[in-house]
């Protein structure tokens, strides 16, 4: 009997290396978008407590002059800027880790379906093996009941 030979072996590891890759992409835009999350958040937290500031500020009863009602106002100007910045980056971080997930998804139906394709391979040929395997020992079991049968009437 031959050996079980995938004619499609090569194409399988090149498809499990492809999503090996795919995983890490992946992976790596889940990051990114977490990284992403976490500067969001920090801005948040730091207009938050720019706005605390100037609320202690402003109930203290001390007089706020100008130039620091001007200097809030830049500072709260500045950071809404960035916060926009930064919900538009996470966004966009979104968009990538949804892209590399169907490509993910995408590549992991593909290889499925070479790895069913390969198992039913695998299965005929494990099939053709046990049908010449018996074939074989009916042939072996033929001959032992010829040679018994001339054996019988030699004697």
């Amino acid at each position: 009997m031959k050996k079980f030979k995938f004619q499609l072996e090569t194409l399988l590891r090149v498809t499990r290396r492809k999503k090996d890759d795919a995983e890490r992409e992946f992976a790596a835009a889940s990051r990114r978008l977490e990284e992403a999350r976490e500067g969001l958040q920090t801005l948040l937290a730091e207009m938050q407590k720019g706005q605390q500031d100037y609320d202690a500020l402003s109930q203290e009863g001390v007089r706020v002059t100008v130039g620091r009602l001007m200097a809030f106002n830049s500072f709260f100007a500045w950071k809404r800027e960035q916060i926009e910045m930064q919900q538009g980056i996470v966004l966009q971080m979104k968009g990538e880790k949804q892209k590399k997930l169907k490509a993910l998804m995408e590549i992991m139906s593909y290889l499925k379906s070479i790895e069913q394709l390969r198992e039913r391979r695998w299965q005929e040929y494990q099939a053709e093996a046990l049908q010449e395997e018996q074939k074989m020992l009916d042939e072996i079991g033929l001959q032992l009941t010829m040679r018994r049968r001339r054996e019988g009437t030699v004697s």
